[in-house]
């Protein structure tokens, strides 16, 4: 099809051509793609001039509720797992304190030398009792941070109490350590007493300044007391002798051993042997010179000697 265009007075003309498909694509513009457009944009703009139903802003409403509630309970569960935290660490503190509060009674258990089947520290207290009829009671969160607390405190005192008794039965026990106690022998008997005797040598009256034990040659001669020897060999009179310093003012003196076992500087424990039992020096047989002294003064042993009965 051809469409030709005049010109003003008789100018110029103009033809063009138009094809069957182009005016196919003309009509299909003009009357059913133009006016479908124009129709869905008159619906989108009636839709947004309408005001929203009431099914909608409820369902608005929910939904934010919904989000409010989902933080207040992350919230909740944030907080929950702090107060957790702090009561599992709170916990933990407790146990430690009473680990070491069973470590310390069992030490306290062997110093005080108790019967360790009536404080057993490895063990729970026997306790019981009738069971309630009704349920208990939960306990609240605060009450339950306070009894913590208050548990804590008293764990504390306990191990500061028993620190010092502990503190107090060690040095019971070091002072019965080194305070001459006993024989110095462990099998023999008693051949002279101290004080005023006749001299085996002399035969006049003089003074006996320890305890002779007789024996047989070569037994054990044992410190009756813990301490440091001070002298270990051969002294006038004494004979191979073992002299050995307590503390506290007191030593004692073990005379005529056969052989010395101990040196100079040693720190020996009560019980130990010294020496083995001998009739050196000024000695008539196999004994053992026993002697006490006192602030540098002799004194008599017996007392000593019964102490440890």
């Amino acid at each position: 099809m051809n469409i030709i265009f005049v010109g003003k007075r008789g100018g110029r003309t103009r033809t063009l051509t138009v094809t069957r498909a182009a005016v196919t694509l003309a009509s299909l513009l003009a009357f059913v793609i133009v006016p479908s457009l124009l129709v869905l944009g008159g619906y989108w703009v009636s839709q947004k001039a309408v005001p929203p139903s009431q099914d909608e802003l409820l369902m608005s409403a929910w939904q934010q509720e919904m989000l409010a509630q989902r933080e207040e309970i992350t919230d909740v569960q944030r907080r929950a797992r702090e107060n957790m935290d702090a009561l599992a660490l709170r916990l933990g503190e407790l146990q430690a304190k009473v680990i070491r509060l069973d470590a310390l009674g069992e030490r306290l258990t062997e110093v005080a030398d108790l019967d360790k089947g009536e404080f057993d520290f490895s063990s729970k207290p026997a306790v019981g009792g009738p069971e309630l009829a009704s349920a208990p009671e939960a306990i609240p969160l605060t009450d339950f941070v306070q009894s913590l607390e208050s548990l804590s405190l008293q764990l504390d005192d306990r191990a500061e109490q028993l620190g010092l008794l502990e503190t107090m039965l060690m040095s019971r026990n070091l002072q019965d350590a080194v305070f001459p106690a006993g024989r110095p022998i462990k099998r023999g008997w008693i051949s002279s007493y101290y004080g005023m005797r006749t001299d085996p040598f002399s035969g006049r009256r003089e003074h006996h300044k320890g305890m002779d034990f007789a024996g047989k040659a070569g037994s054990e001669v044992i410190v009756v007391g813990a301490g440091v020897v001070t002298w270990a060999g051969s002294r006038y009179g004494y004979g191979n002798l073992v002299e050995v310093n307590h503390g506290n003012g007191y030593v004692t003196r073990y005379g005529h051993n056969e052989t010395i076992l101990v040196g100079m500087g040693d720190a020996v424990k009560k019980g130990q042997t010294l020496a083995k039992m001998g009739s050196t020096g000024r000695s008539t047989g196999p004994h053992v010179h026993f002697e006490v002294h006192y602030k540098g003064q002799p004194v008599d042993p017996k007392k000593y000697i019964l102490a440890s009965r």
